[in-house]
């Protein structure tokens, strides 16, 4: 694995660890464990801009509270939605 992408993979974890709220921590965070060695650059940067939202949001697209706008309805979300219905 690219150095590079290791490190980047690392901030990711850490960011989806530690969200603020222990919902996203443990979907996120638990989704982020289990993908982030198989996701390739484009599916980090589709993760990493999805970390950009803030809790509510993010976790209300996850869990189908609210619609995806189609800007973040991307491969790596609807890994994140199948992931949260296997909880």
């Amino acid at each position: 694995m690219d150095r590079g992408l290791d490190a980047r993979r690392k901030r990711i974890l850490f960011r989806s660890l530690r969200r603020g709220t222990r919902e996203s921590d443990l979907v996120i965070g638990g989704f982020a464990r289990t993908t982030l060695k198989t996701l390739d650059g484009a599916q980090l940067d589709a993760l990493e801009a999805l970390l950009d939202r803030p809790d509510p949001e993010l976790l209300g697209w996850v869990i189908g509270l609210h619609p995806v706008p189609p800007e973040f309805d991307t491969d790596v979300m609807a890994m994140l939605r199948a992931y949260k219905s296997t909880l």
